[in-house]
């Protein structure tokens, strides 16, 4: 993860050999909808293609994106996308059960692809994409918008050059209210599990991406379940600590029972904070020497162009957005699992 991360410098200019790469969504949910936002002004790619299971939304975003009935697909016969040469890309945006599928789907049609975190349900999963990814030649990337945004950069550039010293301690915690019981990242089967899975890695992620190191060893907290309805099948909550090569101390929460959006690092001269921190934002922080002041920008259709950008150019993306680092995440969320199910220290690898 050390010095992984690269300098994001808004688009300002137009593209100026005009290509784009061509994505198809595949899944079209809430964040689907969000992602199209961001792409109306990308110059790198556009919506070229739709996924769905719902015909009503196929009819909807063939009408909104003008969209050729050729490329308009569902979850039978998704596999023909293979004779489609307008389809450059497919995006997953189902939930987290279903992305080992559609992402070995997609390798073996010959498109790139990137799916949405967490890259799947367990490592052995995460595994299996990456593998057939590298088989069939094409790349695949992981859904991390806030590395192409630049108040986290900001946070990454200060916690990896030691601006302030040794970070030596990171708070780092996102949870909100869920109170919908037929939400699927309340199912068991579909989630893998409950705001770990799902907002806790934006929590490692700022860990790792802070000190530009890996963790060591986890011990971590199940939370109290307070609506057993509810909670019947995943966490309500639960805590964990980290401990870094460097002694530095992170602890974070993840809940579905409060809403909290919270970065504090301290170091050996100085700190720095945001809260909003680790949400969609605007992001409001300071450091011991002043505000944090950055512009705000579409972290979708950031990270899309960033994407686009670099395999329209034939070069491979980065390590931190690929399959590399979305299986190391699932390492240690299993680990976390694990450290909070047995009350044990757990070492963790890579």
């Amino acid at each position: 993860m050390a010095g992984a991360l690269p300098s994001y410098r808004p688009i300002t200019q137009a593209n100026a050999e005009g290509k784009k790469l061509n994505m198809a969504l595949c899944g079209l949910g809430t964040y689907s909808e969000i992602l199209s936002r961001g792409l109306e002004n990308s110059q790198y790619c556009r919506i070229a293609g739709v996924v769905t299971g719902t015909p009503a939304k196929a009819e909807d975003w063939k009408r909104r994106f003008e969209l050729p009935q050729k490329n308009i697909y569902n979850y039978h016969n998704f596999d023909e996308i293979v004779h489609n040469k307008d389809i450059d890309l497919v995006y997953v945006v189902l939930p987290n059960s279903m992305h080992k599928e559609f992402v070995i789907r997609t390798a073996m049609a010959g498109k790139h692809v990137i799916v949405e975190k967490p890259m799947a349900n367990s490592v052995r999963d995460c595994q299996e994409m990456i593998d057939a990814c590298k088989k069939a030649g094409v790349q695949l990337a992981v859904g991390y918008r806030l590395h192409f945004e630049p108040t986290h950069l900001e946070l990454k550039r200060l916690g990896q050059e030691k601006v302030f010293g040794q970070v030596r301690v990171i708070e780092a915690s996102l949870g909100y209210k869920s109170g919908d019981p037929t939400a699927w990242r309340l199912n068991k089967i579909m989630a893998g599990g409950g705001p770990l899975m799902d907002i806790g890695l934006y929590c490692i992620q700022s860990n790792r991406y802070v000190l530009g190191q890996e963790p060591l060893s986890v011990t971590a907290q199940f939370g109290p379940v307070t609506n057993k309805k509810l909670f019947s099948q995943v966490e309500e909550s639960i805590t964990w600590q980290f401990e870094f090569p460097s002694g530095t101390i992170c602890n974070s929460t993840s809940s579905y029972n409060c809403n909290i959006d919270r970065f504090f690092a301290s170091a050996d001269e100085g700190t720095f904070e945001l809260s909003p921190a680790l949400g969609y934002g605007p992001y409001k922080g300071r450091t011991s020497k002043g505000e944090l002041n950055f512009p705000v920008i579409n972290q979708q259709g950031a990270q899309c162009d960033a994407i686009a950008k670099t395999i329209l150019q034939d070069q491979q993306l980065p390590g931190h957005i690929t399959g590399e680092e979305g299986i190391q995440d699932m390492r240690i969320v299993e680990a976390i699992y694990e450290a909070a199910r047995t009350g044990h220290r757990i070492s963790i690898g890579r």
